[in-house]
């Protein structure tokens, strides 16, 4: 069951926390979920059941740092000490391939949530031939000066306490931030979704929430300018489908506005195929908001990839 995680041994030296959600009926393809910072992959339940219903394998993994998957150089909140994103792909790199080889010929959606769509990015440039499509929700791409200070601020932090104990500064400056910007909220984490219950699940789960380390704000901010950059974005397939999605009420996107502008920069860096929607009404987590507004999202997230899976079988891997 998609609940009860299973492991899988990493080049990386990680044991991965596992799930999978077989799909239903014929298969159309494989689905692969990379969750969110500060959360887990058994989140994504509902949302994998939907696809598996849709045809898709579905396959994801607790990232290091995150849930039950374990290494000895990432404990809680850290990716690892030195090349953190290097091992992290290397992590996604032995999901996909396990999947694929319990699957074989069927095409590879990957889907990313926020800090999993910065790192599904990655990945798509460092595999480009790894996968059939791209599904990037709810991650800021464009963060600009902001994010330009935040990696200051993390260099001192670093300089003068170390890189593996939480940083003190960039939570206020993103998750407390973003909680005080949701006028008249009833938890900090409304910034989240619209839905009572969804943020009180989140709240009450020990494994969502909590603080990371120096090191591993360092990765994200640094995978997050490398992969916006005109050089990684050049290693993408011209024609590689990706379907972008966020919230018009999202603190953590601008409001929507960081969707376009990395929508603008992909279709300026040839890509032929994306698909841009920023929605009225939706906050951080799309697939966790209210149901009114969860579910044409999905819907409309089924139908794509029930096209572009449509549209490809999985050729042999050139990269």
């Amino acid at each position: 069951m998609f609940s009860q995680a299973s492991t899988l041994q990493s080049p990386s030296g990680a044991t991965l926390a596992l799930r999978h959600e077989p799909a239903r009926g014929a298969a159309r393809g494989i689905l692969l979920i990379s969750h969110g910072l500060a959360e887990h992959s058994a989140r994504y339940a509902d949302f994998a059941a939907r696809m598996a219903s849709e045809g898709f394998h579905v396959h994801t993994h607790d990232h290091r740092g995150h849930g039950l998957t374990t290494a000895p150089d990432a404990p809680r909140g850290q990716f690892a000490p030195k090349n953190g994103i290097s091992k992290v792909v290397a992590d996604m790199r032995a999901v996909r391939d396990h999947a694929a080889a319990r699957h074989p010929g069927l095409p590879v959606v990957l889907f990313g949530h926020s800090m999993g769509g910065l790192l599904a990015l990655a990945f798509a440039e460092a595999h480009p031939g790894a996968i059939d499509a791209l599904a990037v929700w709810n991650s800021n791409l464009a963060p600009g000066l902001s994010g330009r200070v935040a990696q200051a601020v993390l260099a001192v932090e670093r300089m003068l306490k170390g890189s593996d104990v939480p940083s003190g500064v960039l939570p206020r400056l993103t998750f407390a931030a973003w909680g005080r910007s949701i006028a008249n909220r009833r938890t900090d984490f409304d910034w989240l979704s619209h839905d009572p219950a969804e943020v009180d699940a989140y709240v009450a789960d020990p494994d969502c929430g909590f603080d990371v380390n120096v090191s591993m704000w360092i990765d994200i901010f640094a995978v997050t300018f490398a992969g916006a950059a005109g050089q990684g974005l050049s290693r993408l397939p011209g024609r590689l489908p990706v379907h972008l999605a966020g919230g018009e009420e999202d603190p953590a996107t601008d409001y929507g506005r960081a969707i376009h502008a990395f929508a603008r920069r992909l279709k300026k860096s040839r890509l032929e195929d994306v698909t841009t929607t920023v929605y009225r009404g939706m906050r951080h987590e799309t697939l966790k908001e209210s149901r009114h507004l969860r579910e044409p999202a999905v819907d409309a997230f089924a139908g794509w990839c029930r096209l572009v899976a449509g549209e490809r079988t999985r050729a042999p891997e050139h990269a």
